[in-house]
Parts: C-alpha cells; sequence; structure tokens
C-alpha cells in the first residue's frame, strides 16, 4: 500500500510539473496571464522587522515629495497635521505648514462657504472637489486616496515565502510595491503587447500591462535641503517609507508593546510551570 502511495505522489508531481510546463509553452511574454508581471523588488526599510523604527529624515523628505509631486493629484484625507510631529516636526513648524493650506470651510453665519488658512487640526485637503472632477482630470481614472495606500497595496507572496513572512514580521508588502511601481516607467514593453492609448506600459502595475497615471518623478525634481541623493529612487524610497507611516504612525508602539507582550507570556508560562511543578510534587502519579 505504501509503495501504491508513493507512485501516486510521484505521478501527481510529474503531472503537474508536465503541467506547468505546458503552460508556460504556451504563455506569450507579450500576453501576460498574471499581475503584475514583476514581482516588487524587495527593499531594504528601517521600519522592517520586530524591531524597526522609522527614519524621521527620510520621512520628512517623503513628505516633500508628497507635497511637490503627489499631491497634485492625490489626497490623503484621513492624515491630520497635527499627527507630523511624528516626523519631528515642531508645533510651531506644523502650524506654519498647515497655514500653506487653503481650506473649504463653512457654512458661518450668513450661510455661505468660505476659504481659510489650514490649522493643525485639518486633515490635507483634496486637489479635486470630488471624484468625479478627479476622474475628468486625469483621462477617467480618479487618483486614489494615499492615506493608506501602503497597507492597501501589496503583491501576494505565495508559499513558502508567507510561512516565513510570520516569523520575519514582513509587513513591506506595500512600500515595496510603490516602490517599484515609481521606478518601473522606464522599461520597454516586449514585442507584440498592446499598450491601450492614453495608458503607461509599468510591469509592476497590479491590474494591467499599463496604467492612467504618466510617469510622476523624474532627477532633480524635488531639492532636498539634507544633501541626499535627488533621483527618482531615492524619491521613490522616500516617498513610499512616507506613505508606510501615513497608513501606520503607531508601528514603533505597537512593536514595543507586541515585545513587552511577548516577554510577560514567557515569563507567566515560566512561573505556571513552575506552580505546577510545586503543587504536583508530593502527588503519585
Amino acid at each position: 500500500m505504501k509503495k501504491i502511495l508513493t507512485s501516486l505522489a510521484v505521478l501527481g508531481f510529474l503531472a503537474a510539473g508536465v503541467g506547468v510546463a505546458m503552460a508556460q509553452e504556451g504563455h506569450a511574454e507579450a500576453a501576460p496571464t498574471h499581475f503584475p508581471i514583476n514581482e516588487p523588488k524587495e527593499m531594504s526599510w528601517s521600519f522592517a522587522g520586530p524591531f524597526g523604527t522609522y527614519d524621521k529624515a527620510q520621512l520628512q523628505r517623503g513628505l516633500k515629495v508628497y507635497k511637490e509631486v503627489c499631491s497634485a493629484c492625490h489626497s490623503m484625507n484621513l492624515v491630520a497635521f497635527r499627527t507630523l510631529e511624528g516626523l519631528g516636526y515642531s508645533d510651531a513648524q506644523i502650524k506654519t505648514l498647515a497655514a500653506e493650506y487653503t481650506i473649504h470651510d463653512g457654512p458661518n453665519d450668513a450661510g455661505d462657504m468660505f476659504d481659510r488658512p489650514g490649522k493643525p487640526s485639518d486633515h490635507f485637503p483634496a486637489p479635486f472637489p470630488n471624484e468625479q472632477a478627479a476622474a475628468a482630470a486625469n483621462g477617467g481614472a480618479a487618483p486614489p486616496d494615499m492615506s493608506l495606500l501602503a497597507k492597501a497595496r501589496g503583491v501576494e507572496r505565495g508559499f513558502p515565502r508567507f510561512i516565513f513572512d510570520i516569523f520575519t514580521q514582513y509587513a513591506q508588502g506595500g512600500p515595496d510595491y510603490i516602490h517599484s511601481l515609481l521606478t518601473g516607467y522606464d522599461q520597454t514593453p516586449p514585442a507584440g503587447m498592446v499598450i491601450p492609448e492614453g495608458t503607461h506600459y509599468n510591469p509592476y502595475f497590479l491590474s494591467g500591462v499599463s496604467l492612467k497615471m504618466p510617469k510622476p518623478l523624474s532627477d532633480g525634481q524635488v531639492t532636498y535641503d539634507d544633501g541626499s541623493p535627488q533621483t527618482v529612487d531615492q524619491y521613490a524610497r522616500d516617498v513610499s517609507a512616507f506613505l508606510m507611516w501615513a497608513a501606520e504612525p503607531h508601528l514603533e508602539e505597537r512593536k514595543k508593546t507586541g515585545f513587552r507582550v511577548l516577554v510577560f507570556l514567557l515569563l507567566f508560562g515560566a512561573l505556571v510551570y513552575m506552580t505546577k511543578r510545586k503543587v504536583w510534587a508530593d502527588v503519585a502519579h
């Protein structure tokens, strides 16, 4: 019986291998059957792992990239100016930054809407009054809100990597994806691939061969005051890290709390075991 089961298992593996080989032979590079075409590149992030922390200098650079580039199309409706203290800004700096924005507020005592300078309690204003206006200004596709983008995006890593992710606490799928997408515009599509008119090829896009958003970043586009490289790769790294912070600003506190809980559980488990040994020491088994 054991030999029969072993033979059946071998035949199953051979059949699966033949099926994969046939699928690969029938798969044309110009007609991909899965997206993204290329998996996101795994980057090195300061906030990775169970003891990772945010690099505040990087977060401040990422905020600058968002303000000067991304905010022209993308909103961050869930992020309040006052939360920027987590990036290392003082109250005075946050007030100054918030005042740079115009907030449409109201109604006033006369029942009219009005514009005023932003306050720390306000959220980042959207660049468009509504989703329909955003879609009309961007070729029919409304740019997504970036508040939770780094947690909402990501590619399934499959078996067995997701098993290892449990132990490594891998949670960088969103930033990896955003960085790869932002740096993946200069690649040439395979011969024969049809790119819809008005779209831009990107092998890292999660939903197709191309997307409406044109290449948003270019070298030297944003000026850094700290001497960091002013390259597309660096811009993409910084804004991806900033979006991770926007989606999970309490990441550092969560990791610290998790570590303390694990230490407590280990100590509690040891005390319970020793108590059990003490209580049952004189009981015949």
